[in-house]
């Protein structure tokens, strides 16, 4: 099994580049794993975790509600903003600069084949993390993602879960809200949860977080959760 994951940082980039580009690394992943199966048992299959910060979009999973879209694609195409239906489970959701987007490529036979746990394991990861800045963030039942004050009127969401999984590869990811442009959700009816709110590092704290510095803290997290050796 191969535990070691190259992680790549983006930086800013438009989202349907981005899409491709995690597709291509996902087939090719998959595209090896037929290979192994049908020709050599020895053959590694690699590991990837990719950060990005998108430009304003809107995206929608597989079985997502369109009506959650509260303002209509066109007029948010004249003020800038992406939308786009996508692959990935959930519903929909937001995703804009000073936000932290993360995408796990991961073979998990290279770890543990089982979704439920990964997806544990990736809230467990930000949970931690909001941990280092005296936050104390859980899971809401029934409710994927990372919360604040779950299980009260007060519930918000800081951090968002869709993934997809083929053959126990897996694409697309999360997005944690940073110092994240939080009126953006007013278009939107947040992964399909009424009545809920959503928030930020930035907005509980009080004061703007640098990218770079919560990045390191994921990846420690991930390291350690995920057993990885960073290339």
């Amino acid at each position: 099994m191969n535990k070691q994951v190259k992680f790549l940082d983006l930086g800013v980039r438009d989202y349907k580049e981005s899409w491709d580009y995690q597709e291509e690394l996902f087939k090719n992943t998959v595209a090896l794993k037929f290979k192994k199966t049908r020709e050599d048992a020895s053959i590694e299959t690699p590991n990837y975790l990719l950060f990005v910060e998108h430009p304003h979009v809107f995206t929608l999973g597989k079985s997502g509600d369109v009506s959650n879209l509260l303002t209509p694609a066109s007029k948010l195409e004249e003020q800038g903003v992406s939308f786009y239906k996508i692959n990935r489970g959930g519903d929909i959701t937001y995703h804009g600069y000073g936000q932290i987007v993360g995408y796990p490529i991961l073979d998990l036979d290279n770890f543990f084949t089982d979704i439920h746990k990964y997806l544990r394991f990736l809230e467990e990861m930000v949970i931690l993390t909001l941990a280092d800045y005296g936050l104390t963030a859980t899971r809401s039942e029934g409710e994927t993602g990372v919360w604040l004050d779950a299980g009260t009127p007060f519930a918000r969401k800081i951090c968002a879960l869709g993934v997809r999984a083929s053959r126990w590869v897996t694409m697309h990811g999360f997005a944690f809200n940073i110092n994240t442009d939080l009126g953006y959700f007013d278009h939107i009816i947040p992964c399909g949860i009424k009545g809920k709110g959503v928030t930020s590092l930035k907005a509980e704290l009080g004061r703007e977080v640098p990218l770079p510095e919560v990045q390191e803290k994921l990846l420690k997290h991930f390291k350690e959760l995920f057993e990885v050796e960073f290339v």
